[in-house]
């Protein structure tokens, strides 16, 4: 099949290239994701904090009980508003590392079917005869790693389905609470 090592090598180098530059796109689109997740979770949370803080002293300075406890009531709406915004944010946020990881993975995987089928074409237009059967075992590898790669892609795609659908649950808990319901 291969008329000399040095094609194998070649052939096998292509391959390493091809799986390391895919498994840095989705690295990065991953890190990229948790970075937006951090800073929304950051910028949540000193809001949070300055809301809190405010509504404290507003509190605190209220003239009687019946006041304090009017000024407490109305915070509970806003704060509930500020959880469906932030649920809505990290949805939006996870929906679209969805899209880049999914768009990244399936270009990667298109892209190395071409490189792969190209270089088994050319590896394989001067197979010696008697070895077409080794030439069809690396194909059947080949066509079955792509299926193994294609599921992990299917099953990734499922998970954060399933966490998008989670996010999409909470924030409907959470506009209900705001509308009173």
């Amino acid at each position: 099949m291969f008329t000399n090592p040095e094609q194998f090598a070649n052939a096998t180098k292509t391959l390493f290239e091809f799986q390391l530059e895919t498994f840095n796109t989705l690295t990065s689109k991953t890190v990229q994701g948790v970075e937006q997740v951090i800073a929304l979770n950051m910028a949540t949370a000193k809001n949070q904090l300055q809301e809190g803080l405010a509504a404290g002293k507003e509190i605190s300075q209220a003239s009687d009980a019946k006041t304090a406890l009017k000024l407490a009531a109305d915070q509970v709406q806003p704060g509930v508003a500020s959880a469906a915004t932030y649920q809505q944010q990290l949805g939006d946020i996870i929906a679209e590392i969805r899209e880049e990881f999914t768009r990244a993975a399936d270009a990667h995987v298109v892209e190395a079917r071409n490189n792969l089928s190209a270089l088994i074409h050319d590896v394989t237009k001067n197979v010696r005869p008697g070895s077409e059967n080794a030439v069809q075992i690396v194909k059947t590898a080949i066509d079955n790693a792509f299926a193994g790669y294609e599921q992990v892609t299917k099953a990734t795609k499922q998970a954060v389905e399933a966490v998008e659908a989670e996010i999409s649950k909470a924030n409907t808990i959470v506009a209900q609470k705001a509308a009173g319901k």
